[in-house]
């Protein structure tokens, strides 16, 4: 899957993933492979993703994800 996390300043992180799991206004929820599509509001709190076998949690306030064809992409404020 590829993730793509951003900010209105930067692209915070561009690249492969296995998992991800983000913290989604109804609670927190992990996206895998050919996860359904999706477009949901996010709360404040931390996404977390694995790349490379490596996990790496990036704190965020607001946001949104959206999920489409094993592409994820997240505009998040930080």
């Amino acid at each position: 899957m590829k993730l793509t996390i951003y900010s209105p300043e930067k692209t915070i992180f561009d690249g492969e993933v296995s998992l991800v799991e983000v913290p989604g206004t109804k609670g927190r929820f992990e996206i895998l492979k050919d996860h359904d599509a999706i477009i949901t509001t996010l709360q404040p709190g931390v996404i977390r993703y694995i790349s490379d076998g490596q996990e790496t949690r990036q704190p965020v306030t607001s946001g949104y994800v959206e999920v489409h064809k094993n592409q994820i992409s997240a505009c998040v404020q930080i």
